[in-house]
């Protein structure tokens, strides 16, 4: 669900036209997997301070298919309490992964 800030932007006009030609532009399929992709994701997540900034909002630079797996993990991964290459073993020991 968008954030307040955020509402306004992803219920106008431009930027369903651009979400569905971004899709098109990249066969539906997700950027990571390539599964069927259901959002359209921001690399540059969006703020108050960047909203109005069409680079940042609109460009196909910074926009990335992703299907809902692939979106979840995106935006849980930075609430991990894990580094990146590390895991727990079956014991529940911290491991590198490989």
């Amino acid at each position: 669900m968008a954030r307040e800030f955020a509402r306004k932007f992803y219920n106008s006009k431009a930027w369903k036209k651009c979400r569905e030609a971004y899709k098109q532009s990249v066969y539906g399929l997700c950027e990571r997997c390539g599964q069927p992709g259901d959002e359209v994701h921001h690399k540059i997540y969006l703020t108050p301070e960047n909203i109005n900034d069409p680079y940042i909002t609109l460009s196909f630079e910074n926009l990335e298919l992703l299907c809902s797996s692939c979106h979840s993990i995106e935006h849980n991964e930075k609430y991990s309490p894990l580094r990146e290459g590390f895991g727990f073993d079956e014991n529940g020991d911290l491991i590198r992964s490989e």
